[in-house]
This record gives structure tokens, sequence and C-alpha cells, in this order.
């Protein structure tokens, strides 16, 4: 049995002292609407690990890349695009990879199909053979003595 762990929740005085940023740092975040902290019957601020590991990314795209806050909000929507993007990519491949595996196993269906109906006429031939006299190739008698085994002669003429 797996225990389910419960989630922590922090105050943004311990946020942060976590990134070493003002608290009214943090605030200006939520405002500008990077982050959503939850809220307290208090109305205090509760800060998930998921948001703490938003507000990671934004203190390193503010501070260390000196991106300014439009840009950290171009940079999230672009990162939602493209995982939606991909996730939509990964539905096609999926259905792609499928319907690969259904012609596939219809090409297999087809063949077997095939291979039963060439034995079934090779068998009608062996008993409907009629009685033949083979015809000998002069360039080449040991494929001339093949054709007679399996009953196909094929005659040529010399044009010298």
């Amino acid at each position: 049995m797996k225990l389910k762990r419960k989630k922590g929740f922090f105050s943004i005085s311990a946020v942060a002292k976590m990134f070493s940023v003002h608290q009214q740092t943090i605030r200006l975040y939520e405002k500008e609407g990077l982050i959503a902290p939850q809220r307290s019957a208090g109305n205090t601020r509760l800060f998930a690990e998921e948001d703490v590991d938003r507000l990671e990314d934004i203190i390193y795209l503010t501070h260390q890349l000196g991106i300014n806050l439009a840009g950290v909000e171009m940079i999230f929507k672009l990162k939602q695009q493209i995982a939606k993007m991909q996730k939509d990519m990964n539905k096609m491949f999926d259905a792609t990879t499928a319907e690969l595996d259904r012609e596939t196993e219809q090409a297999k269906q087809i063949s077997q199909e095939s291979v039963k109906q060439l034995s079934h006429l090779k068998k009608q031939l062996k008993i409907n053979k009629p009685n033949t006299t083979p015809v000998s190739d002069k360039k080449d008698p040991e494929t001339a003595q093949e054709k007679k085994e399996e009953g196909w002669a094929i005659e040529y003429d010399d044009f010298q």
C-alpha cells in the first residue's frame, strides 16, 4: 500500500527567505499574475510546492537572465503552448502508429491469404497437369532440366 504524502504549504516569509527576496517582490509577482498562491481562511498566502517551483523560475529569469516581467509572462505562455503542441503531437503519433499497426496486420492477412490461394492453385495445376513433352534448351541444359521437372518450358529461337 502506497502512502499518500500530504502537500506542504509555505508562508510568504518562508518563501522570501528561501530565495533571498523581499516579500514585496513576491507580492508584485502575484499582482502581475505570474503566481497564484492559495489563500487560507484568514486570507494568508499559502505557497504550494508548484508555486515555489514557478517562483524559482521567475526569480531565475528576472535576476539571473535580466528578463523583465512581461518577458517572463511571454516565456510562460510559450512554454504552455509548447507543452500543448507536444501533447497534440504525441496524440497524432500514437494515432499514426496505431493506424500503421492496423495496416501492417491487414497486409499480413492479405499476404497469408494469397499464399494459401497460390498453394491451392499449385496443387490444382499438379493434379490437372497435361502430358506434355518438355522442350530442351540448347544453351543451358541444367535450366531446361529444372523447367522439365517443374512442368514449365519456354522455347527460344536463335536469330543468328
